[in-house]
């Protein structure tokens, strides 16, 4: 560019936000210690093939949802309340904090919805509204029966070392839809086990990092401007000539081309991001749906809310971690906790499903339910309360985004206790989920020391056929 030419509008964009020392103070998930492949990292990619699903609203349900008391009614569970089952089941012989096992029953009744006459407990009267949109799958297992490594592997498909999470492989293979906006967010009260690593980057480049999102009067720290736009311009003008030299004199360096792509984000996301989180326009009747009051700012309402006018914006990936109100579904004590926790959050994803699709939306949108585990369909005495940790079986589901609506995949046995048809591993789970946005999970690969990384790992995973529509 010659010293008479007009500075592009990326270059007033780079300039202002750097003027403006926003730093490490905006946005760490856009702006801290970027690494970008050459060019636009957030470009828009061409899936491996076409697909319905364009964007993802993951739903976690942090701290494992009794699969026995939600998605899997056994009634042979309930039959065989009180029965000790040590004998009958070798294989869990051995299973540490336990001497004796008995059969512990659903503590919520199973009834069939819809046309399809899925089977829901209720525990969750509202989502079972819309079990004719779903695919259940009633086989998930997945591979440790700590917080930290399976809530790890469900994000990542790492059950030990952190690596890049789902949502961060999502924009790598795609891109994002809107440059003002992150391709990945994450909308969380507080953060869930295993913390920032269920939306790091890891090692893929820094800008396919999730940025948190903390719902509350300003659910994104320092977005709005700090001076006048007059005063913004003069510090462009005055800074135009070092920016234009600063990159001349550096040439392609990446850490640089990714520092600048962040600044241009957060330039956006100054008008962006106020619109976003600005219900104000929603009809009485839209926020009725939800269960959300006027100016409400918190809940899991107002998480659903707003990754359906995220997902509008062109966000790639939105998660939505759901840490309760001062616990989570981890009901070692007492099942009964699982009541206000399925309360809080089964209206508004009803809502959001409803939403999605009378706005014509769900077609391109895949919403993800899961949490990390389920619970044991035994415990140490017939009258205990409570359920532990049960890593062989656990029901999550798929809706919209290519999903088939209206079925069940797969089934434990009897009593609930191991995925013994059509079995789901989480490598599988996150396998189909990338198919299902275009991507072969064996080609989305990215190389680092030496070797060529991915989602789904080196071990065998395969795409569940029976969930695409």
């Amino acid at each position: 560019m010659s010293n008479n030419q007009q500075p592009s509008e990326g270059v007033f964009r780079r300039t202002f936000l750097r003027s403006a020392a926003a730093g490490s103070l905006l946005f760490p998930g856009i702006l801290n210690q970027l690494l970008a492949d050459d060019g636009d990292p957030l470009a828009t990619r061409n899936p491996h093939f076409p697909a319905k699903a364009k964007n993802i609203i993951f739903l976690f349900m942090t701290g494992g949802v009794s699969h026995v008391d939600t998605f899997d009614p056994k009634q042979e569970l309930t039959k065989q309340h009180g029965k000790e089952i040590r004998a009958d089941h070798p294989e869990i012989k051995d299973r540490p904090g336990y001497e004796r096992i008995f059969l512990k029953q659903p503590q919520w009744e199973f009834k069939p919805h819809g046309k399809c006459g899925t089977e829901v407990s209720q525990l969750f009267p509202h989502i079972a509204q819309c079990v004719d949109d779903m695919a259940v799958i009633r086989s998930m297992h997945t591979s440790h029966s700590n917080h930290y490594n399976a809530t790890l592997g469900i994000h990542t498909g790492s059950f030990t070392v952190s690596r890049p999470s789902i949502g961060s492989w999502m924009t790598y293979g795609l891109g994002s839809l809107n440059k003002n906006l992150p391709g990945f967010v994450v909308i969380a009260p507080a953060q869930t086990y295993a913390g920032t690593q269920v939306y790091a980057s890891d090692f893929l480049p820094g800008a396919h990092q999730g940025t948190l999102v903390v719902p509350g009067q300003e659910p994104v720290m320092n977005v709005k401007p700090r001076v006048a736009s007059e005063l913004q311009q003069l510090e462009l003008a005055a800074l135009k000539e070092i920016d234009i030299d600063y990159q001349v004199s550096r040439g392609n360096d990446p850490r640089y081309q990714a520092r600048v792509q962040s600044f241009e984000t957060a330039f956006g996301m100054q008008m962006a991001v106020p619109d976003a989180f600005d219900f104000s326009k929603e009809t009485e009747a839209t926020l009725t749906s939800y269960g959300l009051k006027p100016n409400q700012t918190t809940g899991f309402a107002w998480q659903c809310l707003a990754a359906r006018r995220l997902v509008e914006r062109g966000v790639r990936f939105v998660e939505l971690i759901d840490t309760g109100s001062s616990n989570n579904w981890d009901a070692h004590g007492d099942m009964m906790t699982h009541e206000p926790l399925a309360k809080n959050v089964d209206q508004p994803i009803a809502a959001l499903l409803k939403d999605l699709k009378q706005r014509g939306m769900l077609e391109e949108t895949l919403v993800v339910w899961t949490t990390e585990f389920g619970r044991t369909p035994f415990n140490s005495s017939a009258d205990h309360k409570g359920r532990e940790h049960h890593p062989w079986a656990f029901s999550s589901w798929l809706a919209g985004g290519g999903a088939k609506p209206g079925i069940v995949h797969g089934a434990t046995d009897e009593i609930g206790l191991k995925a013994v048809e059509k079995p789901v591993h989480v490598r599988d789970f996150h396998a189909t989920i990338l198919h299902l946005m275009g991507i072969d999970h064996e080609r989305l690969t990215y190389r680092h020391a030496g070797l060529d990384f991915r989602l789904t790992g080196v071990e065998h995973a395969k795409v569940v056929h029976e969930l695409l529509a």
